[in-house]
């Protein structure tokens, strides 16, 4: 299994949009073979911005990246750049390969 998570910094008093946006979106992910399930996490709020994730899992770290060059992904970031201005910073990706589970 591969995890794949994009931290945002949110700018205080922006976390209802951010919220919206990704509540409102199609990200065709069901679509996507190798997808198991997404997160979108809120975290703590910081001086300036609170903290969110989104959190996916595929079955493969290949699922994952041919995901990256589909159709369903340029479909689902195409109005990205539209709420550059909710964002601190640019989002931060880290993936991890599944070593252990537990369910």
């Amino acid at each position: 299994m591969f995890v794949a998570m994009n931290r945002f910094q949110v700018r205080r008093g922006h976390e209802a949009e951010f919220e919206h946006v990704w509540k409102s979106r199609d990200s065709h992910l069901k679509e996507v073979p190798g997808f198991l399930t997404f997160h979108l996490l809120r975290g703590p709020e910081y001086e300036g911005y609170t903290l969110y994730t989104s959190y996916t899992q595929w079955r493969s770290r290949e699922a994952f990246e041919a995901w990256t060059r589909s159709e369903a992904f340029r479909k689902a970031h195409a109005n990205a750049g539209e709420h550059k201005h909710i964002y601190l910073d640019s989002p931060q990706f880290e993936s991890f390969e599944v070593v252990q589970e537990i369910s």
